[in-house]
């Protein structure tokens, strides 16, 4: 979707307590390419997306659509924990490589 057509459909969309359509796409800063909020919302089967929060927030109520959704123990489990910056990852996954490169000691 071109910016302007994206940018448009912001804001003809009202926030509301309901999820969009799943039509309604936007870019998944994890993926990189547009999503809908159903696949956010099952990316961790059956949990959510830890970053769908922060992404969504703008479109509609969506911590208080999860909340009605999730139980305590879900919640938790999705959204509770702090989300790695992307260069952390990066980083233990090159050290990761590194030590299985590394000659191991008979």
């Amino acid at each position: 979707m071109p910016p302007e057509v994206f940018y448009q459909a912001k804001i003809m969309m009202k926030k509301s307590n309901h999820p969009p359509q799943s039509d309604f796409q936007i870019r998944c800063r994890k993926l990189g390419h547009q999503i809908s909020f159903d696949y956010c919302r099952k990316e961790s089967s059956p949990l959510p997306c830890p970053k769908t929060l922060d992404c969504w927030h703008e479109y509609f109520f969506v911590e208080d659509f999860f909340k009605k959704k999730l139980t305590a123990k879900q919640w938790e489990e999705s959204f509770a924990h702090p989300i790695k910056p992307k260069t952390d990852t990066l980083l233990d996954l090159i050290e990761n490589a590194q030590k299985k490169k590394e000659p191991r000691e008979s």
